[in-house]
């Protein structure tokens, strides 16, 4: 029997759940651990319970599992503490299971890090490397030669130039373009719909066409 454990009960565990179950390797079940003791029992990612996800109880239980995992937290930054605090459990790195939706588009060439999802309509094009615990939502574009770093988000309709580099954990709003040969720094957010024309440092939010900080005197073109 072979199981998938999704950790935190959220509206990214109902997508991994939808986009596991559409693959041709199907698992004998999917669950969801939570810390919420008021989500036990609930089955996400399911209007009339059939499919989705039973949360079964909190995030310890997987220690004692030998499923595979996926970390379903929404932010970046959770899910690294998460991935910290399993280790602490004794959880290794191959417990982490790679979730790709069928309709996503991974060629040869390209690389994913465990952990990492990339939901319906994903399209990677040549050389892309994704790191670990990366989540890619729909329709999203990575082209040639991008890096994501582990724990980076990238929302709903994001495409990336050539050559982008995106930070650890760093989040990427819905329908934000970056430009070819610009990094995105380390924990960093790019506003949704921003456009990104030069380096994002780490740590910093950046909105607007083009992008600027959000602490910045200059007027945002929103």
């Amino acid at each position: 029997m072979t199981a998938l454990v999704l950790v935190a009960a959220s509206g990214l565990a109902g997508e991994v759940a939808a986009a596991a179950a559409a693959n041709e390797f199907r698992y004998d079940e999917i669950v969801a651990v939570d810390d919420n003791r008021e989500r036990w029992g609930e089955v996400i990612g399911s209007v009339d319970g059939a499919g989705g996800a039973k949360v079964i109880g909190p995030v310890e239980v997987v220690a004692d599992c030998g499923a595979d995992l996926v970390l379903c937290a929404g932010a970046g930054a959770t899910r690294r503490r998460l991935a910290e605090r399993l280790s602490g459990y004794g959880v290794a790195p191959e417990r982490y299971a790679t979730v790709v939706h069928p309709a996503a588009s991974v060629p040869a060439g390209c690389e994913l890090g465990a952990g990492t999802v990339l939901l319906a309509g994903v399209v990677l094009t040549a050389g892309v490397r994704v790191g670990r615990h990366v989540v890619v939502m729909p329709n999203a574009v990575l082209t040639h030669d991008d890096i994501v770093g582990d724990y980076a988000t990238l929302c709903a309709g994001v495409t990336l130039g050539g050559e982008v580099v995106i930070g650890e954990a760093a989040y990427l709003g819905m329908s934000s373009s970056v430009r070819q040969r610009t990094t995105v720094g380390a924990d960093s957010v790019l506003g949704m719909g921003a456009v990104l024309l030069s380096d994002l440092p780490a740590g910093e939010t950046w909105a607007g066409v083009p992008a600027r900080s959000l602490n910045s005197r200059q007027e945002l073109i929103w």
